[in-house]
């Protein structure tokens, strides 16, 4: 039975969750793990997608799926024995939490070690908290993205890239260079695709290493996939090439049909109905203008 004493609720593109905790975390949860949901919190409701409970204890035993590591951050993913979705979470091979799910994601808990440190009792948090909710938002036409996003004139523009590419980079270069630019989010923004067209991006509470933790939304003016080069030149990509910009950007668990049909579905829409660019260039002022006049225009 959930502590409604240790509840909270919050409201990330208009998708509702709820967190709850076990007395002897709880309070060390919500005091100190979770300044980046602030602005993103909402009064008690009864109309939640999915809710975490986080737990001191030992998780249940799961069998491997697959797994993924990324600059000493590691996600094993597997089935317990009851068919429900385990997410190991790892950093620099030390255990921080497991995270086991109903089969509708409708409800997880976290499993946490007794007297854990506050960096990873955050890093536990934070982590199950996005692949929840990357998860159970698929079916709703909405996808997490591995992106840095700006607004300028009322529209918001995401650029696109593996790590290292100059995500951030670029985003600073329009924050420096061009007049009415703001920093929405710096990694992790949330699009939802509306009437099968209309797109929107938000801030969420997930924003990798620069802080930036903003509960607004812009109309979606377009995505730029960067590439390092010793030049600048940006060009249109269109149909297949625009759908496959978008893909590796997006956060979901795609083995399972119904998480891979609503991601597809989404992806199909904003390639049809938002602009991608390519743009190559170099980590200067010239980039950021040529970018801006092009996808702004």
């Amino acid at each position: 039975m959930v502590d409604t004493e240790n509840e909270r609720f919050y409201k990330v593109a208009e998708h509702v969750f709820a967190v709850s905790a076990q007395a002897t975390v709880g309070d060390k949860i919500f005091a100190e793990c979770m300044d980046n949901y602030a602005p993103f919190a909402i009064e008690k409701s009864d109309d939640c997608l999915f809710a975490l409970n986080v737990q001191c204890g030992e998780a249940p035993e799961y069998t491997e799926e697959t797994r993924q590591e990324e600059e000493g951050q590691q996600i094993i993913c597997g089935l317990t024995a009851k068919q429900e979705s385990a997410f190991d979470f790892r950093l620099f091979g030390e255990a921080m939490g497991v995270l086991v799910c109903s089969t509708d994601y409708k409800k997880a808990e976290l499993f946490v070690p007794q007297n854990q440190k506050l960096s990873s009792l955050k890093f536990a948090v934070n982590n199950s908290l996005m692949v929840l909710y990357a998860i159970a938002t698929a079916p709703y036409n909405t996808a997490l993205f591995h992106a840095a996003v700006v607004s300028y004139k009322d529209r918001g523009y995401l650029f696109l890239g593996k790590s290292g590419t100059g995500k951030s980079t670029h985003a600073r270069l329009w924050l420096k260079h061009i007049a009415g630019t703001d920093l929405l989010n710096d990694d992790n923004p949330v699009v939802r695709v509306f009437d099968g067209a209309r797109a929107v991006v938000y801030g969420s509470p997930w924003s990798g290493k620069t802080p930036c933790y903003k509960n607004q939304e812009f109309a979606l003016g377009g995505f730029v996939l960067l590439s390092q080069a010793p030049y600048n030149k940006i060009a249109r990509l269109r149909g297949v090439q625009a759908f496959a910009a978008l893909v590796p950007c997006i956060s979901g668990k795609r083995w399972e049909s119904v998480i891979a049909d609503g991601l597809h579905k989404t992806e199909n829409a904003l390639a049809m109905n938002v602009p991608v660019w390519y743009l190559e260039c170099l980590p200067d002022e010239a980039a950021a203008k040529l970018c801006c006049e092009t996808v702004s225009a």
